[in-house]
């Protein structure tokens, strides 16, 4: 299972889900499926807007838990 730490990430920079979609042009809507870890996928391009926005690295937001972790 993929784990998406946005909430994590977003909470260490102390910024908002509404900041951070104005500044990455990512709709709220789509930002909270992925804090909540509901998306089935994310794309490059997204990944790459929250990273530079977050100014951080693709993985301090993805994290990868076995089946036992679960």
């Amino acid at each position: 299972m993929i784990i998406v730490n946005l909430d994590v990430m977003m909470a260490k920079r102390k910024i908002s889900l509404n900041r951070l979609s104005e500044e990455t042009g990512i709709s709220t809507t789509n930002l909270s499926i992925l804090k909540t870890n509901k998306a089935k996928a994310i794309r490059f391009s997204t990944l790459e807007s929250i990273c530079k926005v977050l100014e951080c690295q693709p993985k301090d937001l993805l994290e990868y838990r076995g089946d036992e972790n679960v």
